[in-house]
């Protein structure tokens, strides 16, 4: 079998928003990769054995005194490094040129011209000027700029407020450019990282979805040999894809958990355990527990402190239920790569705590259970194409993502029962209109949300005093950005007008449009 990790990029993190966008960009190209922190251990980036470095952009500059050096096995390995943003800037300071607070900052979008005929940049160009010089529109994000070049680079790439925008040294297969290549906003962003990875780097195109689901089942199979397993089926992308995976690497020998926490989706308990024990022939056990739930959070209204808790009653289910099954050793999760990255548990250790998730931020140190997660490095979309090519449905594959503590973070505040099911209703309403209008695909993330205040409201001749419905949509490529959906006036009166109609303790429904960032796509 191919091994899918012989070629391998190493992103060093200097602390950028876009950091992750850029192993995305890796991925999307066949490449493996792995993000390290821009102080990590000398050794460990000796260790990883790249093929190429890159160093990505960054909020400090590198004329504070605080800021991280680049280090210096980056130069020892002997491989073609790229600098993007920050990364121009520190591969600049390092080999001795100037670097100065512009007098013009640049954010947004920016023309460049590509001055040199560099490996990385040749008859790539969006447009082409009456003078025959290759134009790039990109997107430039800095207040600092390189004021002169290093001594043996050659200019690469300018703007009007960038004279030197770009620079290489093709000898020893050093490239720097002072736009983020890894937004959708630079059109050729994608061509970019594809010349870097495979013409300049040598990178086979090995990471491809079919390659990874053999990967993940084969490396399953080994770490779990002749123990049992135990999977915590929520019904999501990911635990699914998790049980297909399991299920194909190592059969009887894989027992799924679902518990209906009565925090779940409209139907969904009946739903999961259709698709998988009658359709798919996995061992699924439910476990109804409700009323635990319920009783763990009665009082709470602190979001952390509901996501713990909902986190560890899992583990407590689960290793109740593990005792009743012979041999099981090991506990399966679906934690994905955003998961660990909110949750400050990433390799880079650079991420604030935005919120805690429960594969993540829920484990009990005394846990007997020893952890399977094959879908740990993989994006959201990875694990969709995963996800088809070991036969899941459409419609599974293509769900929207459901956060692991289920309707508990989508009620704030209190989580009630009375709550819970008005939301779960009002949740089917929306998602039912949106399949009905053909806008279910067309956008990444749609659901309800229970607040926790009431609002005056006149139904008939009469007053009502009830509960607000929020609606969330949002659309993404990563869900570690997003923008929210800009969903047509007459869908939004429908779905207004049927939960309001159709719930008796609903007064008032209303939209949110708020972006991630400042905001996050859910609500706790």
């Amino acid at each position: 079998m191919t091994d899918i990790h012989a070629d391998r990029i190493l992103i060093l993190d200097f602390g950028s928003q876009f950091t992750q966008l850029i192993a995305r960009r890796v991925r999307e190209a066949g490449v493996y990769c792995e993000i390290y922190a821009c102080d990590a251990e000398p050794a460990l980036i000796t260790a990883f054995k790249p093929s190429g470095v890159i160093l990505s952009g960054g909020p400090e500059s590198v004329t504070d005194a605080t800021q991280y050096p680049i280090p210096q096995p980056v130069f020892d390995l002997n491989v073609p490094v790229l600098g993007i943003c920050y990364g121009m800037q520190a591969l600049a300071a390092y080999f001795g040129a100037d670097v100065a607070s512009a007098d013009h900052s640049e954010f947004g979008y920016a023309t460049v011209r590509a001055r040199g005929h560099s490996a990385l940049l040749k008859d790539i160009q969006d447009h082409v000027t009456d003078e025959g010089y290759g134009m790039l529109d990109v997107w430039m994000s800095h207040g600092d700029r390189v004021e002169s070049l290093p001594e043996g680079f050659k200019l690469i790439a300018s703007t009007d407020n960038a004279p030197i925008a770009g620079f290489a040294d093709e000898q020893r297969h050093i490239y720097a450019l002072q736009f983020h290549i890894e937004v959708t906003h630079t059109k050729q962003g994608a061509a970019i990282v594809n010349r870097f990875v495979h013409d300049i780097c040598g990178c086979a195109n090995d990471w491809q979805a079919q390659s990874i689901a053999a990967d993940g089942v084969a490396r399953a199979r080994e770490q779990v040999g002749s123990a049992n397993v135990l999977l915590g089926l929520s019904g999501g992308v990911d635990s699914s894809v998790v049980a297909a995976m399991l299920h194909q690497a190592i059969g009887e020998q894989l027992t799924c958990v679902f518990v209906d926490t009565g925090l779940l989706r409209y139907g969904e308990g009946d739903q999961v355990m259709a698709t998988f024990s009658e359709s798919l022939g996995v061992k699924v056990i439910r476990v109804n527990a409700e009323d635990e739930f319920l009783a763990a959070l009665k009082g709470i209204d602190d979001p952390e402190q509901k996501r713990k808790i909902i986190g560890g009653l899992f583990i407590e289910i689960f290793e109740r239920e593990a005792r009743k099954i012979d041999n099981v050793q090991y506990l399966a999760q679906g934690t994905i790569y955003p998961d660990v990255i909110e949750s400050a548990g990433s390799a880079t250790g650079k991420a604030h705590v935005i919120k805690s998730h429960h594969n993540v931020g829920g484990l009990p140190a005394d846990m007997k259970l020893k952890l399977v997660e094959p879908l740990r490095e993989l994006f959201k979309d990875e694990v969709r194409l995963v996800g088809r090519e070991l036969g899941l449905p459409a419609e599974m594959v293509d769900r929207h993502p459901f956060p692991g503590p289920g309707l508990g973070v989508r009620i704030l505040g209190e989580v009630r029962k009375d709550f819970a099911d008005t939301l779960r209703r009002a949740d089917h309403i929306f998602i039912q209109e949106l399949r009905q209008h053909d806008l279910y695909n067309k956008v990444s993330q749609a659901f309800a949300v229970f607040l926790p205040v009431k609002s005056v409201g006149v139904t008939g001749d009469g007053r009502r005093y009830a509960h607000v419905i929020c609606l969330r949509c949002v659309e993404t490529t990563d869900f570690m950005t997003a923008g929210w959906s800009r969903l047509p006036d007459d869908f939004l009166d429908i779905v207004s007008r049927r939960i309001i109609n159709e719930l008796d303790n609903v007064s008032r429904v209303v939209y949110d449009i708020s972006g991630k960032p400042p905001a996050t796509i859910e609500w706790e």
